[in-house]
Formats: structure tokens, C-alpha cells, sequence
């Protein structure tokens, strides 16, 4: 059933020693990560500073593309759970891409994240929207 679930995009978690271990190496000086999840070849972590998107490319894999989205970019967050069916968990994050927040114009993007619809979604959405509700204080303030 994981590989199953893998094909279809959902991702699973997987524990804080074993993403340490796989990719301690791409984390900055007392960086800490919370917690992860993988889907076949591909990962993202979320640490106490950001979320690392890890992209194995390639039919090897070898080949690896690492994203960064700051958690303090971070302003809107959407969820949707899983209905009857083939239904997936849905989790997007709307970030500024802008290095400067408070320019005159800023870039912005969303990433969307994929679950299994059993993975209770809802405590990862509290804690990225309250970053997210932080941030908007902080850069309208």
C-alpha cells in the first residue's frame, strides 16, 4: 500500500533521526528540524527556521535540487481534507518569494502538499497558520 500511495502523491512521514541522518547535511548552524515527510525519491522538512523541498532528479536520483521557503514568508495557509473516494489531503502555503518584504513589489507563490487522506492534516495547518498570522503582524505592523 505505500508504494501505492506514493504514485498516487501522498506524502508520508518519517522520523526526525531518520531525515537527520539522510539530510542533516543541508541544515544551517543549530537548525532543528520538526518533522518531515517523503513520497518515493522526493522529501520536505520543516525545521524551526524553514521548510526544505528535496527534489531527487534524474533516474538515478543522484541529481538533487534543493528548495528553501522561509517560515517567516509564509502568510496564508489553505487545507483540505480528505472526502469518500480517492480523495487526498491538501495542505497549500502561499509565501513571499521577494527578498524584501516591504518593497514596493513583491513576488509571491503557493506549494501545494499532498497527504494521505487518513493523515490528520490539522495540526500541521495550526502550526504553519500561526507562523503565518505572526508574519502578517510583524510585516503590516
Amino acid at each position: 500500500m505505500g508504494i501505492f500511495s506514493g504514485l498516487l502523491g501522498n506524502l508520508s512521514e518519517v522520523s526526525v533521526e531518520e531525515l537527520t541522518n539522510q539530510y542533516g547535511a543541508y541544515l544551517m548552524p543549530n537548525e532543528t528540524i520538526s518533522t518531515g515527510f517523503k513520497l518515493i525519491r522526493d522529501s520536505f522538512i520543516i525545521t524551526d527556521e524553514r521548510i526544505i523541498l528535496i527534489d531527487h532528479q534524474g533516474v538515478t536520483g543522484k541529481k538533487t535540487r534543493v528548495t528553501t521557503i522561509d517560515l517567516d514568508s509564509i502568510y496564508e495557509v489553505t487545507m483540505e481534507t480528505g472526502g469518500t473516494g480517492f480523495d487526498d489531503s491538501e495542505l497549500t502555503i502561499h509565501y513571499i518569494k521577494s527578498p524584501y518584504y516591504k518593497a514596493n513589489t513583491i513576488t509571491t507563490a503557493s506549494y501545494k502538499f499532498e497527504f494521505k487522506k487518513k493523515f490528520n492534516i490539522q495540526g500541521l495547518y495550526v502550526a504553519l497558520q500561526t507562523s503565518a498570522t505572526q508574519n502578517l503582524k510583524r510585516m503590516n505592523g
